[in-house]
């Protein structure tokens, strides 16, 4: 069944970007496990074209009851054509096992027909996540191809995510497109020696991918409900593998349903922001808080502490307080502790700037940020130069602190944020 009139094209856009990211992954690992890897960047000019396909179909015909199936049949038959056209002049290589009933006439639409089915998709997500955490592959280069091919992030999100430039991320994706072309990697679980690197690098752009959607660099969106959806759905996809249902897995699950149990009460009916302080609490998602408690009990597994740990006791600490004024600042102040220790950050630092100012005040909070050795790269992030702002307001610095939320508004495109610090310029008048 499809709308009986064709929808507006603003419907239209909002669907399909909807669709990108809970399906663009998906559909790039098959294809890519079709195609092969060294052909990934056909498999994701097929559902590119794919997408781009839909905006017009259903501009001018409707949307289809099934929008996912119709974008799984026209790229399944997409790549059909493309090997039947250029079987001889690409010389696709079906060597493997899975693959080689491509080679046969008689198997070939059926194996094809079968490759979309739900369990080999998941599998193939799963495999793809590995092949972009190849050892070969550097750390940077890992997160930017996960993010952009499995978690459909832009180029500009993903510079913004790695607080650097759109050309530093573009030449990382191509180097990486090279990697996947020269050494033809193939698709597979890796061995048991291989398995701990390559499910670090997977949560880590997992966590990214949370972060855009709980704090979103879009201009018109704070917060993107699709991103914390697929990075939780990512997860979960993780939770659910033998050989990925480890300590680190769990604590990142438990940490994702903490902050995105309050999703409902940090916005206004107007879109603008509720400080932490000022949100109702009622609205909070109590059930995936009591999810996030079920996965930080299975995270208590073994002898593992990792980031993703501290950061959800930290989160915990927030959900469990009934009120602003009886949350636990001595508790969240020495998990940041052992945060800096564990994994030192300068966007941690800030972080434990804040718990400072609410057990020790202002002038606590601004020594220890003058203490953070990274200022020139903090200087750039407008988290940091709006808790500057925040701290000489509260100490009474009128001009330094209109200058430090000035600087932090040009240092967001969220207008959202943008306004919110423009109120504070304001109630320093």
């Amino acid at each position: 069944m499809t709308f009986p009139l064709p929808p507006s094209s603003r419907h239209i856009n909002t669907l399909t970007d909807h669709l990108f990211r809970r399906e663009a992954g998906k559909m790039v690992a098959v294809l890519t496990k079709i195609f092969g890897a060294e052909h990934l960047a056909m498999a994701e000019d097929v559902v590119q074209d794919t997408l781009l396909q839909a905006m017009q179909v259903w501009s001018d015909k409707g949307i289809p009851d099934n929008p996912s199936a119709w974008l799984y049949r026209v790229a399944r038959n997409r790549a059909i054509d493309i090997i039947r056209r250029n079987r001889h002049a690409i010389q696709f290589d079906f060597s493997d096992p899975e693959r080689i009933l491509l080679t046969s006439s008689y198997s070939f639409t059926a194996t094809m027909e079968h490759f979309w089915q739900e369990e080999p998709v998941r599998d193939d997500m799963l495999r793809m996540m590995f092949a972009c955490c190849h050892p070969g592959i550097s750390e940077e280069n890992q997160l930017c191809i996960i993010l952009k091919t499995l978690c459909g992030f832009s180029t500009a999100e993903i510079a913004k995510a790695f607080l650097t430039s759109e050309d530093t991320i573009s030449k990382r994706l191509y180097r990486t497109r090279e990697f996947f072309r020269e050494k033809r990697l193939r698709l597979a679980i890796p061995s048991v020696p291989e398995m701990k690197q390559r499910t670090d690098a997977v949560l880590n752009a997992i966590y990214l991918l949370f972060n855009e959607g709980y704090n979103s660099t879009h201009a018109t969106a704070l917060i993107r409900r699709d991103m914390l959806e697929e990075a939780m759905l990512l997860c979960k996809l993780l939770t659910e593998h033998t050989h990925t249902q480890v300590p680190e897995t769990f604590a990142l699950m438990a940490l994702m349903c903490f902050h995105a149990s309050r999703t409902d009460s940090r916005l206004s009916a107007e879109g603008e922001i509720i400080l932490l302080q000022d949100q109702d609490r009622g609205k909070w998602d109590r059930q995936l808080v009591a999810t996030g408690n079920d996965y930080m009990n299975r995270a208590a597994s073994g002898h593992t502490i990792s980031q993703y740990h501290v950061e959800a006791a930290i989160a915990y600490e927030h959900c469990a307080a009934e009120n602003y004024t009886q949350t636990n600042w001595e508790r969240i102040l020495a998990y940041y502790d052992l945060l800096c220790e564990m994994a030192p950050s300068p966007v941690t630092e800030v972080n434990r700037a804040v718990a400072i100012m609410q057990l020790h005040g202002a002038t606590a909070a601004l020594t220890a940020l003058e203490r953070i050795t990274a200022q020139k790269k903090l200087s750039s992030f407008y988290l940091y130069n709006s808790l500057l702002g925040e701290l000489h307001a509260r100490l009474r610095n009128i001009p330094l602190a209109k200058k430090y939320f000035g600087i932090a508004m040009t240092q967001t495109q969220s207008a959202t944020e943008q306004r919110i610090l423009g109120s504070k310029i304001s109630a320093l008048d």
